[in-house]
C-alpha cells in the first residue's frame, strides 16, 4: 500500500479556518485604491509643459539668428567714399559692402612682381578712397567712368604693402587710415551704369563743388 509524500494537515476547525485566510489573502490582494497627489501631478504636468516651451523656444531663437546672421552677411549695399569714410569712423568693422564712385583720372596703378595688386581711387568728387584689388577687372573699367567695387573698408598695416607708392594724384587717399580691400570689381554692358543712390551723390556734388566755385569767383570780382 502506497503512502503519501504529502505532508497531513490537520483536520481540526481551527486550522482548517486559519488555512482558509491564508489561501484567500494571497488569491485576493488587498484591493484598497491607492492615494493619488494630484498637486504632484498637475505641478510634474507644468513643469513638463514649461520645459517644452523652453526648448521650442530656444530652437526657434537660433533658427533666428541664423537667419538674420546668414541675411546679413549676404546684404551688401551701395554707398559713396563720403558716405563709406564717415561709417568707418563711427564704427571700424569688417561688414561687406559695395562702394560705387569715379575711378580718379591718373590713379590706375598697375600689379608688378613685387606687389601683385592693383590700385586706384574712387571718389564722388568730394571724398576719395584708396582701392586695392587683386585680379583682372572688366574691360569697361577705366579712368574717368564710374565703378563698383565690392568689399571691406581696412587699416592700413605693415602686411597691406606701403601705402606711399603710386602717383601724386592720389595722395588724399592715401593720407587715409584705411583703404578699401576690393574682391570685387563690378561692370554692366552699359559704360554709364553707377547705382542710382551714388549717382545722386555724385551730382549733388557736382552742384555743391559749382555753386561753391561760383561763390569764390563773385567775391574775387567784388
Amino acid at each position: 500500500m502506497c503512502r503519501s509524500n504529502y505532508p497531513k494537515f490537520s483536520s481540526s476547525p481551527a486550522a482548517l479556518f486559519l488555512r482558509h485566510l491564508s489561501t484567500a489573502s494571497r488569491r485576493h490582494p488587498s484591493s484598497r485604491p491607492r492615494t493619488v497627489d494630484i498637486g504632484a501631478r498637475a505641478r510634474q504636468l507644468q513643469n513638463r509643459r514649461l520645459l517644452n516651451y523652453g526648448l521650442t523656444f530656444s530652437c526657434l531663437a537660433g533658427f533666428i539668428v541664423i537667419v538674420l546672421s546668414t541675411f546679413q552677411d549676404q546684404l551688401v549695399f551701395y554707398i559713396t567714399p563720403t558716405e563709406a569714410m564717415d561709417q568707418f569712423a563711427a564704427n571700424p568693422t569688417k561688414n561687406r559692402f559695395r562702394l560705387g564712385g569715379l575711378v580718379l583720372e591718373g590713379s590706375i596703378v598697375e600689379p608688378t612682381s613685387t606687389f601683385p595688386e592693383m590700385e586706384f581711387v574712387i571718389t564722388d568728387l568730394v571724398t576719395e578712397i584708396l582701392v586695392r584689388f587683386e585680379g583682372s577687372v572688366p574691360d569697361l573699367f577705366r579712368e574717368g567712368h564710374s565703378a563698383v567695387v565690392e568689399g571691406f573698408l581696412r587699416p592700413f598695416d605693415e602686411s597691406d604693402g606701403p601705402a606711399t607708392r603710386g602717383p601724386v594724384v592720389s595722395e588724399t587717399a592715401r593720407a587715409h587710415d584705411c583703404y578699401f580691400r576690393a574682391v570685387e570689381v563690378l561692370a554692366k554692358h552699359d559704360e554709364k551704369y553707377m547705382p542710382k543712390e551714388v549717382a545722386e551723390a555724385i551730382e549733388r556734388n557736382k552742384k555743391l563743388i559749382e555753386a561753391k566755385s561760383q561763390a569764390e569767383a563773385a567775391e574775387t570780382t567784388s
